[in-house]
């Protein structure tokens, strides 16, 4: 579903901490940055604000896991946000259990029948949005570039979006909106980076980095940003995998 998500945290070690019991090692880091394949965190920029209000699902092998991923959190003190079991409010096959982490963000691991355990770390995001047509709008135009499709469901407080496995959706419950999330989005060529910036910018959303190498990440990453309605770091990026090894 995507490339990589990354979250602003205030502590990078505590988040870290959290990060491990709740997905093990990290597969890379260094800088201020830790990731677990397709998610990641990051030290949030002085006077810039964490990550808040999110809820992330991280995939899970089987129910087992769901019950040891919380037992395992809990235990080491981080506060229980919901105990293992069957949600059928969201599929008959749903069996998940949540944890807040120490931004005050929910996590949960999940299982259900199109679990994407072994293609991806997340499973699904939730953020709170106060801007759901506009969110609406925004998706429309940038999901079919990346490959994605909006769905609205029987709940008209929300906007789903979707890569046909995992999902992602704007929830309008009347919470505290959410903060500080950087959505990152695989895309087949540098040219399908140059269209996305293109046709974003040109609706009249904000440009939050031009179209261009960033090697910083690594060679042949080629990125450009733009932010959505509710203020995140939306990025169509390309990775020129003839140039990785650079």
């Amino acid at each position: 579903m995507f490339d990589h998500l990354t979250i602003r945290v205030r502590d990078l070690e505590a988040s870290r901490r959290f990060y491990e019991l709740a997905l093990g090692p990290p597969r890379s880091g260094g800088g201020g940055f830790v990731e677990w394949g397709d998610f990641g965190i990051a030290e949030a920029a002085p006077g810039k604000p964490a990550t808040r209000n999110l809820h992330v699902g991280f995939a899970a092998p089987d129910r087992a896991h769901v019950e040891e991923w919380w037992e395992r959190l809990t235990q080491a003190g981080h506060p229980d946000d919901g105990r293992p079991g069957v949600r059928p409010e969201y599929k008959p096959s749903y069996y998940g259990a949540f944890v807040i982490d120490p931004d005050g963000n929910s996590a949960e691991s999940v299982h259900h029948d199109e679990t994407p355990f072994g293609r991806a770390v997340i499973d699904h995001l939730w953020l709170r949005s106060d801007h759901l047509d506009a969110a609406e709008r925004f998706y429309s135009l940038v999901a079919p570039l990346v490959g994605h499709r909006i769905v609205r469901d029987s709940d008209p407080d929300s906007v789903r979006v979707t890569d046909g496995t995992g999902s992602f959706s704007f929830v309008g419950d009347g919470g505290e909106q959410t903060e500080n999330v950087h959505l990152a989005f695989s895309v087949s060529d540098r040219f399908a980076v140059d269209e996305f910036h293109r046709r974003t910018t040109a609706a009249g959303y904000r440009d939050n980095g031009r179209p261009g190498e960033r090697p910083e990440y690594h060679a042949g990453y080629h990125g450009a940003f733009v932010l959505d309605p509710d203020g995140h770091n939306v990025e169509a990026v390309f990775h020129d995998r003839s140039r990785v090894s650079e």
